[in-house]
């Protein structure tokens, strides 16, 4: 899979948020010809203990929600941990993880932020122009803006404002549960980003390929994955 070379890795924090300003003008926001059949999921475990991470990529198919292929990598995390600079932590691990694919993900949900963030530039976002395919991010809390009470029955939703600005949706994917954050990442719109994640989610809080990716990011698939 052709990788992107938006910028070096060797940052400081000023550095960085500069580079997500620079880049966030370049985020399209609606939908590319859009007919999913693979869909991925990204996720990402950094030890407690030293500076090693594993970066989960899961691949599953759109409309059955089947398991096709799983890829990880493995490494030192060098980027400290900075809210709103997460991508520059985690993605390069995950560009080593997506290289390993045999199959190209029509469309990626990333686990954390797209445009609801302070620079409108996530990592969800940033992974969008790194891949060139199309990205939603789905962040299980807030980072930024304000919103009304969602609902709660499945499929509901409440918009993210940001200085009036609509940043993404907040979206109930399971009674009785939080909800979860959605937002564009890259080549896509709102509406169409919480229907692929309700598609995926079929009663469960967690979208299935992050779910997955999550499970495959600190232990392993293994022949049993529970159903949180």
């Amino acid at each position: 899979m052709k990788i992107q070379a938006l910028h070096v890795w060797q940052l400081n924090e000023r550095e960085a948020r500069q580079i997500q300003l620079d880049l966030s003008s370049r985020l399209i926001f609606k939908n590319a010809e859009l007919n999913p059949k693979l869909v991925a999921g990204v996720d990402v475990s950094v030890s407690r203990f030293s500076r090693s991470g594993r970066a989960a990529v899961v691949l599953i198919n759109f409309h059955t929600l089947e398991l096709i292929e799983t890829a990880t990598a493995e490494g030192e995390i060098s980027f400290p941990y900075v809210p709103g600079l997460l991508s520059f932590r985690e993605a390069p691990l995950i560009i080593q993880a997506f290289s390993k694919l045999c199959h190209k993900p029509d469309i990626v949900i990333v686990d954390g932020q797209g445009i609801a963030h302070p620079r409108r530039f996530g990592i969800a976002s940033h992974l969008g122009l790194l891949l060139d395919i199309p990205t939603i991010g789905c962040a299980k809390s807030r980072l930024t803006g304000s919103h009304n009470e969602v609902p709660d029955r499945i499929g509901a939703f409440s918009y993210l404002f940001d200085d009036e600005e609509i940043v993404g949706a907040v979206v109930r994917t399971r009674r009785g549960v939080k909800p979860l954050y959605i937002s564009i990442g890259h080549k896509i719109d709102l509406l169409t980003a919480v229907s692929y994640v309700l598609n995926c989610c079929r009663g469960l809080r967690l979208p299935e390929p992050t779910r997955l990716a999550h499970l495959l990011a600190n232990n392993g698939l293994g022949n049993f994955i529970p159903r949180i």
